[in-house]
């Protein structure tokens, strides 16, 4: 199955009171350029999170996003009971020994602010926690994959589409061969008739054959053909093409090129024309195919 290189994919996995979230976010890239952003307390599941994104997207510019949410409050913020009485105790007697205006609210802050009363404690990172991130991103990948399955398949009928016309071109290409070589042959000899010149026509007729010989495009047509075949067999039957397509665009260009260096047509240049602007529409799309 054809699949493109973008896409979007989230996946969710519960674990006690807590959701896990992952998003998954696709572009073309010529490798696999992933970037992963995770709460810090769960660096332990980012090892295996890249190892399912690396084996199931291949490919690409990935984004990765892991959220938590969490069905009732969470702090690890601790307060140490017994420091912070014996804190507001000390603040009491101080400000009666000194004959000042006791204000408990003052004391409660001042006390919360004084050392070792408020700790914070982090809590210890579960197995099944991991494991829930985990599945969460099978999910999303799983997610992802179907959207560039879909994208995909849009995606490879276009470019054969195009390859199918570029054939078209080719063979509209061919009834002005024929006169065009009749067309070369009649300049020729209108130009030598204006010089006034003798000529051997024996040696002129070799002399053009020779000319027309080098303008004949039969090969390039013949590899034409193979390549656009070459294209419809990978496209069909490999399952992350992209890369070779590519290349195969590639060898497409070369002949497509040579045939308008050798038309000396006016029709036949039109038409190379053609098929180089779906050439150029078949570069831009291979790009985003895995």
């Amino acid at each position: 199955m054809i699949r493109s290189m973008t896409g979007f994919g989230k996946g969710e996995a519960t674990c006690a009171n807590r959701k896990f979230r992952v998003e998954l976010r696709s572009l073309n890239s010529k490798q696999l350029d992933l970037s992963i952003k995770i709460p810090s307390k769960y660096r332990a599941a980012e090892a295996e999170v890249r190892n399912i994104i690396t084996r199931e997207l291949q490919r690409g510019k990935v984004d990765c996003f892991v959220s938590l949410e969490s069905a009732v409050a969470e702090t690890s913020a601790h307060i140490n009971t017994e420091a912070f009485k014996a804190y507001a105790e000390e603040l009491r007697r101080v400000c009666e020994d000194n004959t000042l205006s006791v204000d408990d609210n003052a004391i409660m802050q001042s006390a919360l602010r004084m050392p070792d009363v408020v700790t914070s404690e982090e809590r210890e990172v579960s197995a099944e926690e991991i494991e829930a991130i985990i599945e969460a991103t099978r999910l999303a990948a799983a997610e992802l994959n179907k959207f560039r399955e879909q994208e995909g398949a849009i995606l490879i009928a276009d470019l054969l589409k195009r390859i199918d016309l570029i054939e078209q071109y080719r063979h509209e290409v061919e009834p002005f061969e024929n006169s065009r070589v009749e067309t070369i042959k009649s300049r020729i000899r209108e130009n030598i008739e204006k010089l006034q010149l003798e000529v051997d026509n024996n040696r002129l007729e070799q002399e053009m054959i020779f000319y027309i010989e080098k303008l004949d495009i039969t090969e390039e047509k013949v590899r034409l053909d193979n390549h656009c075949r070459y294209f419809r067999e990978v496209a069909q039957s490999e399952e992350a093409p992209g890369r070779k397509l590519g290349f195969i665009a590639q060898e497409l260009g070369r002949e497509i090129n040579t045939m308008g260096s050798k038309s000396n047509e006016a029709n036949m240049q039109r038409l190379v024309v053609k098929m180089k602007d779906e050439l150029e529409k078949i570069k831009e799309q291979v790009l985003n195919i895995l």
